[in-house]
């Protein structure tokens, strides 16, 4: 029971850090924090994706494409971090 809590706290979180990136992101049109938002959008994907897996479906393993996406969103923010100090 308490794990369900957990990962719906763990996603609204990474939900709500993506939208606050990007409001600012919107506001100040900062590169890094456009590849900040795109990580933290993956970064929340996959903690939906979690849930799904883990509590909705747990019949099917999605732990690939999970770590896919997160994957995916740690690439962007690195490529954001090396295209900024260039």
């Amino acid at each position: 029971m308490i794990a369900k809590f957990v990962y719906i706290l763990c996603g609204l979180t990474s939900i709500l850090c993506a939208g606050l990136l990007f409001r600012r992101f919107y506001a100040t049109q900062s590169a890094l924090l456009f590849w900040s938002t795109c990580c933290f959008g993956c970064l929340a994907l996959t903690n939906v994706m979690l849930f799904i897996d883990l509590v909705l479906i747990p019949a099917v393993d999605l732990s690939p494409v999970r770590g896919a996406v997160a994957l995916v969103g740690v690439v962007m923010l690195l490529y954001g971090l090396i295209r900024e100090h260039s």
